[in-house]
């Protein structure tokens, strides 16, 4: 029962990998024309070769026998011909397929909520739109095709020798029902082997982004040892996984060329008999190990192919699935503004990352159009959540968020993050120049404006001091550029959209106090003109702030200026403020 639903699963999941050769079914219909072509052409030569023997050599007609040899060579070259065609635009077609794949993968990759790459590893996902994606393409260049290409060769060989001898195809066909035996084994073997080669390998990605990555943690704290150890434990599994698929080959091959010499034998001892009492032509005789040989080749390779399709359709389900995964921000708004007003308002909200634990708990405040709130608390207190929840990146499961009275969830959600800007504490930046990093391959932001905004800040002095000023090549995140210069480039990203609401996590947390000053007045100059929302560690940063909420385990329990918190003793912002002011005294 379990086995017949798991046929019935990868009829369905071909079924669909087929389905997404429909934008190139002609190209489809015609490799399938040449697989059709191929079976008769590709197998006639042993045929016409013992027509030659029979026919013309034993006749002695030197005339026919040419006439024969160019008939020969002419079916050679369309042989050559058509494969050559088979061969290319089944490849033209897969590579076609994944070409549109990958984009898919990555559109839906990009449009999932980002509680999906809390709880998956990047590995994996690099898998799936790489690996997974390049299994596909197999099933078209070494699956489907080449299999109906295979199947419709054994019937054509067949064919050619029943008309030319049945009885040395019965002589042929008794060791057959072995080679099938053998092939069916090695088919279930491979693809259980297979299987764990591709786990194996999706762990390898997994263990390798994440240690790459963090390569500067692990040879801070001396760790090299430790985490070599883990690869060394991983490879041994991929590489055992490799062996093991090789062991089972190099088994079938001389199991499978041993019962084609059986075969072999067979018909050089019973069908030399046939020659002497006249029941068998020479010509037969000496066509019929080349049949022998067509016939067990694509025996031997179906097995082979088939876990290919095989492996292929487990790699098609795990793109299927990442495909057809509905966890993404709901985007059926259809309210499209180019200019908010920037009011802001929670509504009783609730919110929880996994639906159980809530981290947000019945928080209610408002800022006003033009005002500047400051949220501050203690680490998991809910500050990045709140701003998280306002952006969109994930949905609340009580209360409303409104934004000029009107509910977030209307608004279209391009349009909504059009008009936030945030600048967050932990810089992210890609391989690309300073200008190109800071309007992120928007051709409508110009150089002049990035030049404008940079001033704005003060940031233009220390992106012209850079080797190429603004065309200054970037590493991988920004490794060439000190913390301070990487947050300038968030702050400047940030400014050139010219955003309606600006939001600053904790932005000044990681810089030097140069950089903080130039920060800090750009802040203080920019929020005059828009609503902001500021996340502040150093309280000292947020003094001029209209309105400063204190968070804790989720729930508001201050609100108000900064006098006026820090006017109530025993409050909870006095005392985060007159802890900051001993440390800083020390």
């Amino acid at each position: 029962m379990q086995e017949s639903t798991k046929q019935d699963l990868d009829i369905v999941v071909l079924a669909k990998v087929l389905k997404l050769a429909k934008p190139y079914m002609a190209l489809f219909i015609f490799c399938l024309a040449m697989a059709v072509l191929m079976a008769p052409i590709a197998n006639i030569r042993p045929f016409l070769i013992g027509t030659m023997v029979d026919d013309y050599i034993f006749v002695k007609d030197i005339a026919g026998l040419k006439t024969m040899v160019v008939i020969y060579l002419i079916f050679v070259v369309l042989n050559v011909l058509i494969r050559y065609a088979f061969i290319y635009y089944s490849a033209v077609l897969g590579q076609s397929v994944i070409k549109d794949l990958r984009v898919n993968v990555f559109k839906q990759v990009q449009s999932l909520k980002l509680r999906f790459f809390d709880q998956t590893a990047v590995g994996k996902i690099i898998t799936r739109t790489i690996s997974d994606v390049q299994a596909i393409n197999e099933i078209f260049t070494q699956g489907v095709l080449t299999m109906i290409a295979d199947i419709l060769g054994i019937f054509a060989v067949l064919g050619f020798m029943f008309y030319h001898s049945w009885r040395l195809t019965l002589i042929s066909l008794v060791t057959l029902p072995l080679m099938v035996l053998a092939t069916y084994i090695f088919k279930e073997k491979v693809k259980v082997s297979f299987q764990r080669v591709r786990n194996e390998i999706s762990a390898m990605n997994s263990f390798l982004q994440e240690q790459i990555s963090g390569m500067r943690i692990i040879q801070m704290f001396n760790a090299e040892k430790q985490e070599s150890e883990k690869f060394r434990k991983i490879n041994r599994k991929y590489t055992s996984a490799n062996l093991n698929s090789i062991e089972y080959y190099a088994i079938f091959y001389p199991v499978v060329e041993l019962i084609s010499a059986i075969a072999l034998s067979l018909l050089v001892w019973l069908g030399s008999k046939g020659i002497w009492d006249s029941t068998i032509s020479p010509g037969a005789f000496v066509s019929f190990p080349l049949y022998l040989n067509m016939l067990f080749r694509p025996v031997r390779m179906l097995a082979d192919k088939f876990n290919t399709l095989q492996m292929g359709l487990v790699a098609a389900d795990r793109v299927f699935k990442l495909l057809e995964r509905e966890d993404y921000i709901s985007d059926y708004g259809d309210k499209t503004v180019s200019k908010i007003d920037g009011d802001v308002e929670f509504r009783n909200v609730h919110f929880s990352y996994d639906d159980e634990t809530y981290v947000l708990n019945d928080i209610n405040f408002k800022l006003e159009a033009g005002k500047t709130m400051a949220i501050v608390g203690s680490t998991g207190s809910g500050k990045t959540t709140i701003i998280n929840i306002l952006s969109r990146f994930y949905e609340t499961q009580k209360g409303k968020i409104l934004i000029d009275g009107t509910d977030i969830r209307k608004y279209d959600l391009k349009s909504l993050r059009e008009r936030i800007a945030i600048v967050l504490q932990d810089v992210f930046l890609f391989n690309g120049t300073v200008i190109d990093n800071i309007r992120l391959k928007d051709s409508s932001i110009s150089r002049e404006k990035i030049v404008d905004a940079s001033k704005t800040i003060g940031a233009d002095e220390f992106f012209q001091k850079l080797p190429g000023g603004y065309d200054f090549m970037l590493t991988e995140r920004g490794s060439n550029l000190s913390m301070g210069q990487k947050q300038l480039i968030s702050f400047v990203r940030a400014l050139v959209v010219d955003p309606d609401i600006l939001i600053l996590d904790e932005a000044t947390s990681s810089v030097d106090i140069e950089t903080e000053a130039i920060i800090q007045y750009a802040i203080e100059k920019l929020i005059e003109k828009r609503s902001s929302i500021i996340i502040a560690h150093r309280l000292s940063t947020i003094r001029h702030a209209d309105k400063i909420l204190v968070l804790g385990k989720g729930t508001i329990l201050e609100e108000g200026s900064h006098d006026e918190l820090l006017a109530n003793e025993g409050g909870h912002y006095r005392q985060l403020y007159e802890k900051q002011f001993e440390q800083s005294m020390i």
